[in-house]
């Protein structure tokens, strides 16, 4: 009991090691091991060199999860000491690029851009709110899940009445959505359209293609 005791004691005493930081899932570093560290060490004084027994592990969790770049922390304590933080970074699927500049991440919340990473997703523009970003981040998961979407369209535009345009890589016509409903049906019209219109050779004669009106595709050439 006693060995136990004194044991027990000096683990708790043990100094903490120099932190591990280990980035779960997706690879591209937005944020880097260095700003992790900083992170800790500017919610703890410094990690290392403390006594396991004062370090407050959900405080570190807490300071990792309010950064703008992690979706989830977890911070834990290995029994050599080993301090040992796992995260998760949020993920981008579009960016806003008016008067401000940031992303829009896949739960739609705001994202900050990285000094150490750009990714490369559709631009946002128009009329834009961080707090109203509902529609566009709609219209971008439905981007990022449908490979002919992801391939084809570079910018997202969003007009005052909050209607929807798309803009398609090596196109020189917008696509006009209108609103976000039945935005399946729309989005299987305009992928009709541009196959027959790839077939025909007249990608390039058009000016508009507007896809509001239920199962018509309506076309304005130049």
């Amino acid at each position: 009991m006693f060995l136990y005791a004194f044991s027990g004691k000096r683990n708790l005493e043990r100094k903490i090691t120099k932190p591990n930081i280990k980035f779960m899932g997706a690879n591209t570093p937005f944020i880097t091991h260095e700003n992790v560290s900083k992170l800790l060490i500017q919610n703890n004084q410094g990690v290392t060199s403390v006594p396991k027994e004062i370090l407050d592990l959900n405080d570190l969790e807490s300071a990792l999860n309010s950064n703008a770049m992690i979706k989830h922390a977890e911070v834990y304590v290995a029994v050599n000491g080993e301090l040992t933080a796992e995260i998760v970074q949020k993920k981008p699927i579009a960016r806003v690029n008016t008067n401000a500049s940031y992303y829009i991440d896949d739960e739609g919340s705001y994202m900050p851009l990285s000094s150490n990473y750009t990714a490369r997703v559709p631009l946002v523009t128009g009329n834009i709110r961080k707090d109203r970003l509902g529609q566009v981040y709609m219209v971008a998961v439905k981007v990022q899940e449908d490979e002919f979407l992801k391939k084809h369209v570079t910018e997202i535009r969003q007009e005052e009445k909050n209607e929807i345009s798309l803009k398609l890589r090596k196109c020189d016509f917008s696509v006009s959505l209108g609103k976000t409903k039945e935005l399946n049906k729309k989005i299987n019209n305009l992928k009709a359209f541009y196959q027959k219109a790839l077939k025909d050779k007249t990608l390039n004669s058009y000016r508009n293609v507007n896809l509001r009106f239920g199962n018509q595709v309506v076309c304005t050439k130049k």
